[in-house]
């Protein structure tokens, strides 16, 4: 990358984590995926019980294997050959979770949380349950303002997304968001976090690289 852009990158990671802290939510900014699993060991506990969200990021980062051989209580929603009905109880379990690791569709660069849901899972626990959320995003997913996360989440998050379920819905075909009433549709609940009641128990590491979508 060239080092004026970079510079200009940085400068940006740097303002949306000034004003995630004025937020009340912790962020920090490491280079790459090694960074990113000394950051996890310094932030959570080992023994500490764990869970995450939907991610590809997670995936990308290798943050869903490092869970699994770690010594956490990793509540896997991954797991094979679990049924709806144990995933559904995992979703349960979360809330009581020490740890939950998920992404964000987007994060403004006046440090605020914009996620869109399917189901709500992710973005009720991200609201409420476990004591800490760890949110890992690429630096693709930091955006000026709300508008451009909405517009982001309707060009890339949600087409890309609805693409890998093999969803049937007009945005997996055309690439881009109809606003649609298919039943198969994955973009139901809404969110904006824009401020944290209890200091801290958000923290938002922001990696280096492209990530997710």
């Amino acid at each position: 990358m060239d080092k004026n852009t970079e510079w200009v990158i940085k400068q940006k990671v740097k303002r949306t984590i000034e004003n995630l802290e004025k937020n009340n939510m912790e962020g920090y900014y490491v280079e790459d995926e090694n960074e990113l699993l000394q950051k996890i060991r310094e932030l959570i506990h080992e023994g500490a019980t764990v869970s995450v969200g939907g991610s590809m990021t997670l995936f990308e980062t290798g943050v869903i294997d490092f869970l699994r051989k770690e010594n956490y209580n990793f509540l896997d929603r991954y797991e094979a050959g679990l049924s709806r009905e144990d995933i559904k109880e995992i979703y349960r379990k979360c809330f009581y979770a020490d740890a939950y690791f998920t992404s964000s569709n987007a994060i403004t660069e006046n440090g605020e949380l914009f996620n869109v849901d399917g189901t709500g899972n992710r973005v009720a626990a991200m609201l409420y349950g476990p004591d800490n959320v760890i949110v890992i995003a690429g630096i693709n997913k930091i955006v000026k303002n709300i508008d451009e996360a909405i517009e982001r989440n309707k060009r890339m998050a949600a087409p890309a997304n609805a693409k890998r379920l093999d969803r049937k819905t007009p945005c997996a075909k055309l690439g881009y968001c109809t606003d649609c009433n298919s039943p198969e549709r994955i973009c139901n609940d809404y969110v904006l976090i824009k401020k944290q009641g209890i200091k801290g128990r958000i923290k938002v590491i922001i990696v280096g690289k492209e990530l997710g979508y």
